[in-house]
């Protein structure tokens, strides 16, 4: 049965994305025929998707003639559809707000960071500064934040230009700890932010010195 699909307001690599969500897995014939291209088409989509990490590929062998390729949405990829994460969450923040003290939900903030801190410490626990910063970028990108770094003279940049909870932030300010006590945590340094998206800025930036 094939996926229902509006292609004339899609392009044919969301037709693609879609019909995989659709069936989970789908061999390149079958994405052929449901977004109606040629398998080279389809073949030069799935490798662009596959360089962005959106679909992994698996090789199935038969016991007569050459294997074959079932395709399937990576983590990622699913991440591209909606779901009702936020909606979900916001509730459960709601709720946690109006039973507890505003000193336990803050805590139950802080417990979140130190166990990721924790998880993650044999790792950095013995990196340089930079090299920490360095870890920071990756393990926020982990989280769902888009970061970099940067040195101007001596003082150091640490630079979101996404947040993953900014849906969230508008309405419940407490997760705005989440990451700047990660940052503090992993740098074991005193950090100050410049800037944040929540107050209108295009980004969320922390400067601090070792």
């Amino acid at each position: 049965m094939k996926p229902v699909t509006s292609k004339g307001k899609q392009s044919t690599r969301e037709i693609i994305l879609e019909a995989l969500k659709t069936l989970n897995q789908a061999k390149v014939d079958d994405l052929a025929q449901i977004a109606d291209v040629s398998p080279v088409t389809v073949r030069h989509h799935l490798n662009a998707l596959q360089a962005n990490n959106l679909v992994e590929v698996t090789s199935v062998r038969r016991k007569v003639g050459r294997p074959y390729y079932l395709y399937n949405l990576s983590e990622k990829g699913l991440e591209l559809f909606p779901r009702k994460y936020v909606r979900l969450t916001n509730r459960l923040l709601e709720e946690m707000k109006e039973q507890m003290p505003a000193e336990q939900v803050q805590e139950i903030f802080n417990g979140i960071v130190r166990n990721i801190v924790n998880e993650h410490r044999p790792h950095f626990g013995g990196l340089s500064f930079e090299q920490r910063l360095t870890y920071l970028v990756n393990l926020l990108s982990e989280e769902g934040f888009m970061a970099q770094w940067e040195k101007i003279n001596d003082e150091y940049f640490l630079t979101e230009y996404s947040c993953p909870y900014y849906s969230l932030g508008s309405a419940h300010a407490e997760i705005c700890t989440l990451d700047k006590e990660l940052v503090v945590s992993v740098l074991e340094t005193p950090i100050h932010r410049q800037r944040c998206m929540l107050e209108g800025d295009n980004c969320c930036q922390f400067t601090f010195a070792p």
